[in-house]
C-alpha cells in the first residue's frame, strides 16, 4: 500500500514539475485566430477516448474526465505550457471556470440542486415512504415494478434529465423494495429519456431537430421531424427491447450479475453507494400527497416555464413556444416555483419545521454534488473536443462518404452519428453537425432525406446512450443513485444490441427509398424489430443454457 501511495505521489510531483516547466520556458501565445496543428485530425479525437478509456479501465470517473480534458488542452497548445493551463481553466468556449459561468450550464446545476432539494424534502416528510407503502401493495412483483418505471418515463417525455431525476426519485424506493438492482433501474431510466425525446413532438428535442434543418428547404423543420419518427429505428427498438427484456425476464452480459445480487439483497453491486448520505429518518405522518403534489406541480410548472420562455404568453403558438423553448431557464423557474409549493404546503400541514425545511437545501446539494462534477468535466471535455476541430474531422469523413454510395448514406450517416455523440458525449451537437451535410446531398423533399435524417437522430441518440460523458447517462446515474460506470458498462451491451440491429435496417431503408422515393422504407421499422426479438430470443436460450450448466 505505502509502495503504491509512494508512487502516485512521483507521479504527480513529476507532472506538475513538467507543467511547471513548460511554463516557464514556453511563453504564451494569443488566442486570437490560433488553430492547433491537429486541428480536424484523428487526434482531435484523443480527448474522449482517452477519458472513456480511463473510465472504464480504471472505474473511476472523476480523475478519468480530467485526464482526458488535459490531454486536450495540452494537444490544443501544441506543448504550450501557459496556453494550455488558460485554455484548461479560462477557455470562454472549453474552460473549466468559463463552463460553469455557461448561463445554460449554470442553469442545469441549478435545477439538479433544486431537484436534489425536491428529493430530500419528500423523504424527510414521510411521502416517498408512504407512496412506497401504497405501491406495494398493489405492485406485488419485480416485473411490475419495472413496467411502471417504463410508463412513468413514456409520460415524461418533454425533457429527458427531467425525466430521469423525476421519475428515478419516485421510482427507486418501489424498486428496491422488489430487488430491482439500482443498474437496472439506470438503465431504465436512461432508455426512457432520450429514446423517448427524439420520437415525443411536444419537446424540447424536437425544437431543437426543427431548428438543425437548414432555411430554404422545400420542407419545414417540424414537418421533417415528424417525419422521421417511423424511421427513427434506435428510438422504437430501444423502447420494445425495454418490454421485452423485462416481460422475458432477460438480463445478460454485467446486468446479469447485478440482478443476481439484488434478489439477494445487494442492490449496488460494486458495494459503494453513491449519492447517499445519512439520512433522516422520515415523518410518520406522510401522506401520499405529499409526494404527488410536489410531483405534479413540476412536471406543470416546468412546462408552462419552458412555453414562457418560447414566448407563448407574448403571442406565439403552443408548437412555436416549444420550438423557441429555452429548456434550462424553463426547469430553473419550474422547479423553484415547485420547491416555494412544497413549502406552503408542508409548513400549512406542519410536515415539517422550518429549520429542517432549511437543512433540505444543504442536504439536497451535497446529494448531487457527485453528478454536478461529472457534468461539469464532461461540459469541459466537450468544449476542449471541439476546439481541437473533432466535429470538422466527422464531418470531412461523411461528407466524402455520402459521395460514395448514396443508398448506404442512412446506414453510414447512423454509424457515424452513434461514434460522433459516443466520443462528445452530446446528441444535440451531432445531430446539429450532420443533418445540415445530409441535406447537402438531398437537397429536395425526398424519402432519402427523410430516411437519412432519421438515420443521424438515432445514431445521435444511441452515442449518447452509450456514452459515460453524456449528460443524460450522468443524470440517469444520479437519478437512480446507481455507481455511474456499473451503468455504463450494464447498459452498454444492451444499447450495442439496439443499435446492431438498426444497421441492416438502415440498409433496407436506404435500398427501397433510393429505388422507389415512397415511405414503403417505413418497412424497415418492423423488420428491425423482427430481428430484434429473434436475437434476443436467441440470447434468452443460450442463457437459460449456461444457467443448466
Amino acid at each position: 500500500m505505502r509502495g503504491k501511495k509512494l508512487v502516485y505521489n512521483l507521479l504527480a510531483l513529476a507532472a506538475a514539475a513538467v507543467l511547471v516547466v513548460l511554463t516557464i520556458l514556453t511563453p504564451g501565445q494569443a488566442a486570437e485566430e490560433y488553430t492547433p496543428g491537429v486541428y480536424a485530425t484523428v487526434p482531435s479525437l484523443l480527448p474522449p477516448v482517452i477519458a472513456i478509456a480511463l473510465a472504464l479501465i480504471t472505474k473511476e470517473v472523476y480523475s478519468s474526465l480530467f485526464v482526458g480534458v488535459a490531454a486536450g488542452a495540452l494537444l490544443y497548445a501544441g506543448g504550450n505550457g501557459e496556453l494550455a493551463l488558460n485554455t484548461l481553466l479560462f477557455h470562454e468556449d472549453a474552460g473549466l471556470v468559463s463552463g460553469i459561468a455557461n448561463s445554460s450550464h449554470a442553469c442545469i446545476l441549478v435545477f439538479v440542486t433544486l431537484l436534489g432539494t425536491l428529493v430530500v424534502l419528500m423523504n424527510r416528510s414521510g411521502g416517498a415512504a408512504a407512496f412506497g407503502r401504497w405501491a406495494q401493495k398493489r405492485i406485488k412483483t419485480r416485473m411490475g415494478a419495472q413496467l411502471l418505471t417504463i410508463v412513468m418515463g413514456l409520460l415524461i417525455f418533454v425533457d429527458d434529465g427531467f425525466n430521469c431525476m423525476t421519475v428515478g426519485s419516485v421510482m427507486r424506493p418501489i424498486t428496491d423494495g422488489h430487488q430491482v438492482s439500482r443498474a437496472k433501474l439506470a438503465y431504465l431510466l436512461d432508455s426512457t429519456a432520450a429514446p423517448v425525446c427524439i420520437i415525443a413532438p411536444i419537446s424540447c428535442w424536437a425544437a431543437a431537430v426543427s431548428y438543425a434543418v437548414p432555411e430554404g428547404m422545400e420542407i419545414n423543420g417540424f414537418h421533417m421531424f415528424i417525419r422521421t419518427i417511423p424511421y427513427n429505428l434506435y428510438a422504437l427498438a430501444t423502447l420494445v427491447m425495454l418490454l421485452l427484456l423485462v416481460l422475458l425476464k432477460l438480463d445478460y452480459g454485467p446486468m446479469r450479475l447485478h440482478e443476481a445480487n439484488a434478489r439477494k439483497g445487494d442492490l449496488f453491486t460494486a458495494g459503494d453507494q453513491p449519492y447517499e448520505e445519512a439520512e433522516e429518518a422520515p415523518q410518520e405522518n406522510g401522506r401520499i400527497s405529499d409526494l404527488v403534489i410536489p410531483v405534479a406541480v413540476l412536471i406543470f410548472t416546468c412546462l408552462l416555464g419552458m412555453v414562457y420562455t418560447g414566448g407563448l404568453f407574448r403571442g406565439a403558438g403552443l408548437i412555436d413556444a416549444f420550438a423557441d423553448a429555452d429548456s434550462a431557464r424553463g426547469l430553473v423557474m419550474g422547479s423553484l416555483v415547485t420547491v416555494i409549493v412544497t413549502f406552503w404546503l408542508y409548513m400549512d400541514r406542519g410536515v415539517l419545521s422550518f429549520k429542517d425545511f432549511m437543512g433540505c437545501f444543504a442536504a439536497g446539494f451535497r446529494s448531487m454534488c457527485a453528478p454536478m462534477i461529472i457534468l461539469i468535466l464532461s461540459w469541459n471535455l466537450s468544449g476542449v473536443t471541439g476546439l481541437l476541430g473533432a466535429a470538422d474531422f466527422i464531418h470531412g469523413l461523411m461528407a466524402s462518404s455520402a459521395e460514395a454510395v448514396q443508398m448506404l448514406i442512412p446506414a453510414i450517416a447512423f454509424v457515424v452519428s452513434v461514434f460522433l455523440a459516443f466520443s462528445t458525449g452530446t446528441s444535440w451537437g451531432t445531430f446539429t453537425i450532420l443533418i445540415p451535410i445530409v441535406c447537402a446531398v438531398f437537397p429536395g423533399e425526398s424519402e432519402m432525406l427523410v430516411i437519412s435524417i432519421a438515420a443521424c437522430l438515432a445514431g445521435a441518440v444511441c452515442g449518447d446512450h452509450c456514452s459515460p460523458i453524456s449528460d443524460t447517462t450522468i443524470m440517469s446515474s444520479a437519478g437512480a443513485k446507481s455507481n455511474h460506470i456499473n451503468h455504463v458498462t450494464t447498459q452498454l451491451p444492451y444499447a450495442l444490441t439496439a443499435a446492431a440491429v438498426c444497421v441492416p435496417g438502415y440498409i433496407l431503408a436506404g435500398i427501397i427509398g433510393s429505388r422507389t422515393n415512397s415511405s414503403a422504407a417505413a418497412l424497415a421499422a418492423p423488420v428491425t424489430l423482427g430481428i430484434l426479438l429473434a436475437v434476443l430470443l436467441i440470447i434468452r436460450r443460450r442463457e437459460g443454457r449456461r444457467e443448466e450448466e
